[in-house]
C-alpha cells in the first residue's frame, strides 16, 4: 500500500533540518544542470544509413567537428579523405578514425584552403584517384581571427571559409555529378545573421577591419553559396545544405581566447554548461550527409538537425548570384571552360 506524505510534512522538515534543505537544492540544481546541458546538446542524426561504397571529403577534418564527423562516417563504412592543412595532426587523427571506428579506408590529403594553388593540387589529384565522391562536407574555416592576407591578396576569413571552398567544390563538381544522388554540405553560423557582402570593399581595404563583422560575411557568404549552388546542380542530382552547427568547444574560437584572455578566463566555466561538444556540434552536418529524402530541401539552411529559417539576407537570390560572378572571377574560374 502507498501513502502519501502531505506536503505541509514535508515543508517542514525542509525548514528544520538544513541537511534535508541542502540536499533539496542539489537535488533540484543537478537536475537542471542536467536538463540544461540536454537543451544545448540539440539534435542528434538518428539515421542509420550505411555508406558501404560511398566516397567522402571533409575539409578540416583532423579536429572538432570535422574529426568528429568523419569518425561517424567511417562508422558506416565510407572510404573518407580527410583534407587537412597539416598533414601531420591530419595523421594522429586518422589513425584514431581507423582504430576506432574499424574502417581501414580512411586517408589524409593535404589541402591549405588559404591557398589557391593547393587548392588546384587538391583537386587535381583527387579528381584522378578516386572513381567517385558521394558527399563533399566544406566543414573547415577561421573565427575573428586579427587581418591577415593569404597568399592569394584575400582577406583570411572570406578567403578561407568561403573563397578556397568556393573553388574546391566546383573544381569536384563533376566528379560529384557523376556520382550522383550526391550532396555538398556547408557548414555556416548563425553569424550570418546582421552580415553583409560588401562587394564594394570585400576585404577591408577601404574600411576599418572588424573580425567580427568579417566572420559574418563569410558566413553569410556560406548561405549565398548554398543557395546559388543548389539552383544551379539540383538537375545534374546533386543536393546543396547549409547549416548551423552550434556554439562548440573546439579550437575554432583560440582567436577569440587570444584577444580576451581574461574574458575566456573567466568565462570557462559558463563556457563549459553552455557550449556544445565536438561530437554534438557535428550532428547537423552528419544530419545534412546522410538523411534520406533530404534532397527535396536543397539549398535549405539547418540547425540542431531540422530546417532552420535562415535571416533575410540569407535567402537573397539576386546576392547569392552576384557573389557567385565575384568569386568565380576571384579565383579564376572561367565556367566557359568547362
Amino acid at each position: 500500500m502507498i501513502t502519501s506524505v502531505p506536503v505541509q510534512e514535508v515543508w517542514n522538515e525542509l525548514k528544520t533540518n538544513p541537511l534535508a534543505k541542502y540536499g533539496a537544492v542539489t537535488a533540484v540544481t543537478a537536475i537542471s544542470l542536467v536538463c540544461l546541458r540536454k537543451w544545448i546538446a540539440g539534435g542528434v542524426c538518428r539515421s542509420q544509413v550505411q555508406l558501404t561504397g560511398k566516397t567522402v571529403v571533409i575539409t578540416g577534418a583532423n579536429t572538432g567537428i570535422g574529426k568528429e564527423t568523419a569518425m561517424d562516417l567511417a562508422r558506416r563504412g565510407a572510404r573518407v579523405v580527410m583534407a587537412c592543412r597539416d598533414t601531420r595532426r591530419g595523421e594522429v587523427a586518422a589513425s584514431e578514425v581507423r582504430q576506432t571506428t574499424g574502417n581501414g579506408n580512411v586517408v589524409v590529403r593535404q589541402l591549405d584552403l588559404s591557398s589557391l594553388a593547393s587548392v588546384r593540387q587538391f583537386t587535381n589529384k583527387l579528381n584522378a584517384t578516386e572513381e567517385r565522391l558521394d558527399i563533399l562536407i566544406n566543414n573547415a574555416g577561421v573565427m575573428m581571427c586579427p587581418k591577415s592576407l593569404t597568399e592569394d591578396g584575400f582577406e583570411t576569413q572570406l578567403g578561407v571559409n568561403h573563397l578556397g571552398h568556393f573553388l574546391l567544390t566546383i573544381l569536384l563538381l563533376d566528379k560529384i555529378k557523376s556520382s550522383a544522388p550526391s550532396r555538398i554540405v556547408n557548414v555556416a553560423s548563425i553569424a550570418h545573421v546582421g552580415g553583409k557582402i560588401h562587394f564594394d570593399d570585400l576585404f577591408f581595404n577601404k574600411t576599418p577591419y572588424d573580425s567580427l563583422v568579417s566572420y559574418r560575411q563569410s558566413k553569410l557568404a556560406n548561405l549565398l553559396f548554398t543557395r546559388e549552388l543548389s539552383r544551379r546542380t539540383r538537375a545534374a542530382g546533386v543536393s546543396a545544405f547549409a547549416l548551423h552547427p552550434g556554439v562548440i568547444r573546439t579550437e575554432l574560437g583560440r582567436h577569440v581566447q587570444t584577444r580576451f584572455p581574461l574574458l575566456s578566463a573567466l568565462l570557462q566555466a559558463p563556457a563549459w554548461l553552455l557550449m556544445k561538444t565536438p561530437r554534438q556540434g557535428a550532428q547537423t552536418s552528419i544530419y545534412c550527409a546522410v538523411t534520406e529524402g533530404l534532397e527535396v530541401h536543397s539549398g535549405c539552411y539547418f540547425s540542431d538537425c531540422r530546417l532552420k529559417e535562415p535571416a533575410p539576407e540569407g535567402k537573397d537570390d539576386i546576392a547569392a548570384m552576384k557573389l557567385w560572378d565575384v568569386s568565380s572571377k576571384l579565383v579564376g574560374y572561367n565556367e566557359e571552360d568547362d
